[in-house]
């Protein structure tokens, strides 16, 4: 699902979370899964009790708390840089439940309309939807036909009709009214909706570990291991030298040289990101409106050579824009241009908008002053599929602009006593005929 909203790592929400959660990260329970930070942890403490028996004992170490504030620094960071790439998932399920509670609908009670919000809807009720409204839940069309962009659940950025009747009716919660408005009765129950499966999704996304990465938790477990025997082994050592050479034993290698060189020796780096680098990955694909329900999904697709999709819509822009105006014989151009624009002032599609740019930028078609025309504009209809304006001059028939696909222009025309020459069609079918199996 596209929610339209990009996420920054630096969120203010986001880092609050991640500071709360790193600290709840702290839990023995939590840690031992990953052995190297564990390992670390285990230092901290022993280094801190080091320096506050120390204290009690009036032999207090600078040197001692400042390895025991650096390890509890790498302790914590491992956890927080975790907790902050899991941040971003939690903000897209926190984003879409948003959008779910804040999405109002009008109601149908009756003859009346109540302003009510989306989770207070249920199965059975009708609902109106007209131009600009977001459709509050899963619903049936029951009356009227739209233009719908449902790009937000589908991908699909070309707009789709949606009418009663039909296997057309179907409307998913989160889509937006494009033209015109429908009576829609709903079909789940809340908690049962699409956005609502999206969010139990995202949320029950687990980062089980790859085959990879046990793999390298092992090799990092195994060297700490052996790290770990090294470094314990060398009081013996190093006191033995002390003996030998007539030193005070007291100058022995003291707990907190020896836990700072076991984490200096140990993969602590590697150790602290695994789990952030499996978690980033999840996040660039969520980042990407892609939901991956584990990492051993994302390493699966590093091995995918040739990706089929039933359609290109979901990769590539599905909306259709003018790029070119060619005119009927005997039409110059820039009339062409001049009517095609003012006939999608009114259009507030896609298609509509790019062809008001298209003229400004090939003729200079500029600042309109559309008032001291006494000009009626009829917007796009899904119905009708046109948009258009009437222009009224005292003493002369109505002036009628339209602009439609080439079905709806040959009705309309036709309907008007008018005549669809056949060289407007010869024009027409290359055009549509480009990109169709």
């Amino acid at each position: 699902m596209n929610s339209k909203r990009n996420i920054s790592l630096f969120n203010k929400e986001i880092l609050w979370r991640a500071l709360k959660e790193s600290i709840v990260k702290l839990n023995p329970l939590q840690s031992i899964k990953n052995p190297v930070i564990f390992i670390v942890a285990i230092g901290a403490i022993l280094t801190t009790v080091n320096v506050l028996y120390g204290i009690f004992e009036g032999n207090y170490s600078s040197f001692n708390f400042q390895i025991a504030i650096w390890l509890w620094f790498t302790v914590f960071f491992a956890n927080f840089s975790e907790a902050v790439a899991e941040g971003r998932g939690k903000a897209q399920a926190d984003g879409l439940r948003k959008n779910r509670t804040q999405t109002q609908a009008r109601k149908r009670i009756g003859k009346k309309e109540v302003l009510v919000y989306a989770t207070d809807l249920r199965k059975g009720d009708l609902v109106f939807c007209s131009t600009g409204d977001i459709i509050p839940s899963d619903g049936e069309v029951i009356d009227g036909i739209a233009s719908m962009d449902e790009s937000a659940i589908t991908g699909e950025s070309a707009p789709v009709i949606r009418e009663s009747g039909g296997d057309r009716s179907a409307v998913t919660g989160g889509t937006k009214v494009i033209s015109d408005s429908i009576l829609i009765r709903i079909t789940s129950e809340p908690g049962d909706t699409f956005i609502d499966r999206m969010i139990a999704l995202v949320e029950s996304a687990k980062r089980h570990k790859t085959p990879n990465e046990i793999a390298l938790s092992i090799l990092l477990s195994g060297l700490s291991i052996v790290f770990l025997l090294a470094v314990v082994t060398l009081p013996a050592f190093f006191g033995y030298n002390l003996m030998a050479s007539g030193q005070p034993s007291s100058q022995n290698l003291t707990l907190p040289v020896l836990i700072a060189l076991l984490v200096c020796l140990i993969p602590t780096t590697i150790g602290g990101l695994l789990s952030a680098i499996g978690i980033s990955g999840m996040d660039r694909l969520m980042q990407r409106n892609v939901i991956s329900t584990s990492g051993r999904a994302i390493e699966a697709a590093g091995d995918v050579d040739v990706l089929l999709l039933d359609k290109t819509g979901t990769i590539t822009l599905g909306n259709r824009m003018a790029t070119d105006f060619i005119p009927a014989d005997g039409v110059p151009i820039e009339e062409l241009a001049d009517a095609a624009q003012l006939s999608s002032l009114s259009d507030e599609t896609p298609e509509g908008r790019s062809i008001v740019v298209l003229a400004k930028e090939k003729f200079n078609l500029r600042e309109r002053h559309v008032h001291q025309m006494n000009a009626t504009f009829i917007p796009f209809s899904a119905h009708t599929k046109m948009s258009g304006v009437d222009i009224r001059n005292e003493g002369k028939p109505v002036h009628q602009i339209r602009k439609g696909s080439a079905d709806a222009i040959r009705s309309f025309i036709q309907n008007n006593n008018g005549f669809y020459p056949k060289k407007i069609q010869d024009i027409v079918a290359p055009v549509f005929s480009v990109g169709t199996p």
